[in-house]
């Protein structure tokens, strides 16, 4: 159940995740690579030509768009919505992209979701998803507030120290000799 909103709360943004636009170069590699066989031998290779066209409106079109309604999964074919509330939960499975599991059981892939990416999910969820980068960060924060309030009072510790070894009684009797 995502925290109710207060006046306070920024608005959850629409986030789309899909693949990155260099993909395009991809695409115009793959037609530079299939234009010799196709030259070559139009007749028996003349199919080869579709596999570039397809790479682009796959690049174009595959793509998880994460909004305050649900997610949507858009595949190469279809278009696929699921409401928060019939959302179970998120998985992750062997670096691949995530999946959505819901209420039902069933599984949906979200096409572009990786856990490196998982921040952005949260933030267009609006707080169904929660990020786990966000308890490390403040772990890492209250760890580093730690670590310099530490270093202050290790810091006024050595400077007593200093004091303290400055009028040891050795040093007092040399100083009273000279």
């Amino acid at each position: 159940m995502p925290p109710p909103p207060s006046s306070h709360t920024a608005a959850p943004r629409r986030q789309v995740l899909r693949s990155s636009r260099l993909a395009y170069l991809g695409c115009a590699f793959l037609l530079f690579a299939v234009s010799f066989p196709v030259f070559g031998n139009p007749i028996a290779f003349g199919w080869l030509a579709l596999a570039p066209i397809v790479a682009v409106v796959w690049v174009a079109r595959v793509r998880t768009e994460v909004d305050t309604d649900g997610i949507t999964t858009r595949t190469l074919f279809g278009s696929h919505p699921v409401a928060w509330d019939d959302i179970a939960g998120v998985r992750f499975r062997n670096r691949s992209w995530a999946r959505a599991t819901r209420t039902d059981g069933t599984e949906v892939t979200l096409p572009f979701v990786t856990f490196e990416r998982v921040p952005e999910l949260a933030e267009a969820s609006g707080g169904r998803i929660s990020d786990p980068y966000a308890a490390a960060r403040a772990a890492a924060d209250a760890t580093d507030r730690g670590a310099h309030a530490g270093a202050d009072a290790s810091e006024g510790l050595e400077g007593d120290a200093e004091d303290q070894v400055a009028q040891s009684p050795t040093d007092r009797a040399d100083g009273d000799r000279a």
